[in-house]
């Protein structure tokens, strides 16, 4: 660290060395040091703002809405007051309709009686037209008795579980969008408990993605591996070559090779035209290939080979190629000498890319969604639905969550059981 001003190497009375203005040399390389930090810290600061409002502030948002729950705690409060002291086994007595009836008169005069029929529509079929419903009418009436003017308006107001559904959502938080992505569900008794056969979808779609992902991370290395072999051991021209081709598609849209393969891949498509023309299929038995997971994997794996291929080069391109002509020289044979030897060393990148691939596969959403068809979907098109159409922030957030902690799990997994030290991307 440089220090501006000479230097006085005499201590001193006191012992201490001094810079030419008689500051202590301590204290000077101690201020010296504090502004580096400073600059420093002012350089990185438009990085952690960018990192900040890009991927933590929406982590947090995503965490928060798949717990958060005011629609009923906000505009049905008197009705939950009075469900305070219910048994919930018998229909509720005339003070919790009367202070319904007050609730529906406010929320039909603020607009709010149909965020809350939304909310436990998610819950229980035909809430949301049951609040509606009973909101247009309740308007009109001006006095009770209120228990058998509900009755009057729909029969669903005495069926027990009705007032169940509202009586559990009493907090402002709560762990029903995580039920619902897990495939559970509160019963009458209140009791968390598996959905229908019929609605259990979100935990095969979990274990299609993870299983879609690492279908794709082995194909990736399968077809990756010669290639950033020979990326590595070809004269510089060729490799250079080589490099240029593998890049070449991070030249090109996403949406237009996604599209690509729609081209090539479907019945009158070129793959199926080239089968014909050969003999190998006839006209009658063209093979479908898109819109369903075998369109899924194969444009996906197209699409993040050169995730697989770059940290692969990057580790093989230091291994001299010396220690292969050693293990030839003491006798073994080139394919001895590629597996004792080589191979072993490939590890970091083939561990970088397996993880860098794996992870991207698990949050692809736009190949899945033009290619994959009804079977080829993957969690990631769910979370894309709830947020763009059915408009189910917080089931959203909860599938969000859920990925990102079950990435968090494997990728701790990897760490404990074989380590990170020897990870190189690059």
């Amino acid at each position: 660290m440089a220090i501006t001003g000479n230097i006085d190497k005499s201590n001193g009375d006191d012992g201490v060395m001094r810079t030419a203005d008689g500051t202590p040399l301590k204290l000077s390389l101690q201020r010296a040091q504090r502004r580096q930090k400073q600059r420093t810290f002012f350089l990185v600061v438009p990085l952690l703002v960018f990192i900040l409002f890009s991927f933590v502030f929406p982590i947090l948002n995503m965490l928060t809405r798949s717990v958060e729950d005011p629609q009923v705690v906000s505009y049905m409060s008197n009705t939950l007051d009075a469900l305070e002291g219910w048994d919930g086994e018998s229909l509720p007595g005339e003070p919790v309709f009367e202070a319904m009836a007050q609730d529906f008169k406010i929320g039909r005069e603020n607009k709010t009686i149909g965020r809350v029929g939304k909310r436990l529509n998610y819950e229980k079929s035909g809430m949301r037209g049951l609040f509606n419903k009973t909101a247009r009418r309740i308007d009109k009436i001006e006095t009770g008795p209120w228990k058998q003017t509900f009755l009057d308006i729909d029969k669903k107001w005495g069926n027990v579980e009705t007032f169940t559904v509202i009586q559990r959502h009493d907090s402002a938080y709560s762990i029903s969008y995580y039920l619902s992505a897990l495939d559970l569900k509160h019963n009458e008794q209140n009791e968390i408990v598996r959905q229908a056969e019929e609605r259990r979808i979100y935990v095969s779609l979990f274990l299609r993605t993870f299983g879609v992902s690492l279908v794709i991370a082995v194909l990736t290395l399968l077809l990756g591996f010669p290639i950033a072999y020979l990326m590595a051991n070809l004269p510089l021209r060729y490799s250079n070559l080589l490099m240029i081709l593998v890049l070449l598609p991070f030249w090109t849209s996403l949406l237009v090779r996604t599209t690509s393969w729609i081209v090539l891949l479907q019945s009158q498509g070129v793959i199926n035209d080239i089968f014909v023309a050969v003999g190998i299929i006839d006209e009658e038995e063209r093979i479908q290939m898109i819109f369903n997971m075998t369109g899924t994997i194969v444009a996906m794996t197209h699409i993040l080979l050169p995730f697989m291929v770059l940290p692969l080069y990057s580790v093989m391109r230091t291994i001299p190629p010396s220690y292969m002509r050693a293990a030839r020289s003491l006798g073994a044979n080139q394919f001895v000498a590629f597996v004792r030897i080589y191979l072993p060393q490939t590890v970091p990148g083939i561990s970088a890319g397996a993880i860098l691939v794996f992870i991207l596969a698990i949050g692809y959403y736009i190949t899945p969604a033009l290619v994959g068809g009804e079977t080829g979907q993957l969690i990631s098109n769910i979370i894309a639905y709830h947020m763009q159409r059915s408009l189910n922030w917080g089931l959203a957030g909860a599938l969000g969550s859920i990925l990102l902690l079950s990435v968090l799990v494997l990728f701790g997994l990897y760490s404990r059981f074989i380590g990170l030290r020897g990870l190189k991307f690059g």
